[in-house]
């Protein structure tokens, strides 16, 4: 059974403005689902559809098989929320909203436990919310979302104010609660966090799901390839390195020959034609396409239209 499974899921407002159109996806139970795009893309808003915190124009959703507008309470109880743009309460501690939590649960999580997890201190968990820099305010909001043990944890742009312990916390506690056999929706613009924890990612671009796929699937789908370079002793001479299957975009320049290998076995065959030119291969360096670059592949416009749309 599918953890999340949306079908033409579509909230419109007015006659022409759509947050999310014809949003149909599967995230499977016990993975770390990254949700991409760039801010205004409908990341929230889907977020949001899927807790039946607004109601879709069209479509329909379920969270761990539940109807999230018929059985919104099931919904509820099984999923934990980090949302965007969530408010504490000023006068209480931070101790006080995780004892909270739990009431509402009505589970039997230690709260000190809780507040270990996210990295709050006895002497912070003490004191009133208002005192809370963004950082640690987001912590405490994240232990929120994990009272009760959810099946389903909802992480929206959860590295928000966070150093970069805190950023390393938030990936960790992602990946263990997959690998717990929960799931994990992970929502963000910050794509660095999503490469380093996400099995599978779908981009969001004005409303559309643009893509979904893993990071290499997307990378095969794009043709992007990876980059390599030579640092060589002098210039390749009397061979052809542009007709070798799989190589493009080739420059030299002093010291230095790279090329694009779309195929791996390209990378091989380029150095060997580099090294067969007499040039002497000092170093060697490779670099992937980061999720940077396919982020921009797929939701640069061109022409007014997405640069690229992959079928479901």
């Amino acid at each position: 059974m599918p953890a999340i499974q949306t079908d033409g899921l579509t909230k419109r407002y007015g006659h022409d403005v759509y947050a999310v159109s014809d949003l149909s996806l599967t995230v499977e139970e016990g993975e770390v689902f990254g949700f991409l795009g760039p801010n205004g893309a409908g990341k929230s808003t889907t977020i949001d559809l899927l807790m039946d915190f607004v109601r879709p124009s069209s479509g329909s959703a379920t969270v761990l098989g539940y109807d999230v507008q018929e059985e919104a309470g099931a919904v509820h109880e099984r999923v934990g929320i980090l949302p965007d743009g969530y408010s504490l309460y000023h006068r209480l501690s931070g101790r006080k909203h995780v004892e909270y939590a739990i009431a509402l649960k009505e589970s039997d999580d230690d709260p000190d436990d809780i507040l270990e997890r996210v990295g709050l201190d006895p002497d912070a968990a003490a004191r009133p919310a208002r005192t809370y820099s963004k950082g640690m305010s987001q912590r405490l909001a994240l232990g929120m979302a994990l009272v009760g043990d959810p099946d389903v944890l909802i992480l929206d742009e959860p590295s928000s104010g966070l150093d970069p312990d805190g950023i390393r916390d938030i990936r960790e506690l992602a990946r263990s609660h997959a690998d717990d056999g929960g799931t994990v929706f992970f929502s963000s613009h910050i794509l660095s966090q999503v490469e380093a924890v996400c099995d599978r990612v779908g981009i969001l671009s004005n409303g559309r799901l643009v893509a979904i796929d893993t990071i290499d699937g997307l990378r095969d789908a794009v043709g992007t390839g990876a980059t390599i370079a030579l640092v060589v002793d002098a210039a390749p001479s009397g061979v052809d390195l542009t007709d070798i299957p799989g190589v493009a975009d080739v420059t030299v320049t002093d010291g230095v020959v790279s090329a694009t290998c779309t195929e791996p076995s390209s990378k091989v065959e380029f150095v060997d034609r580099v090294r067969d030119g007499g040039s002497t291969v000092l170093d060697i360096e490779t670099h992937e396409a980061s999720l940077e670059d396919l982020f921009s592949a797929y939701t640069r416009p061109a022409d007014g239209r997405l640069v690229v749309e992959v079928d479901q």
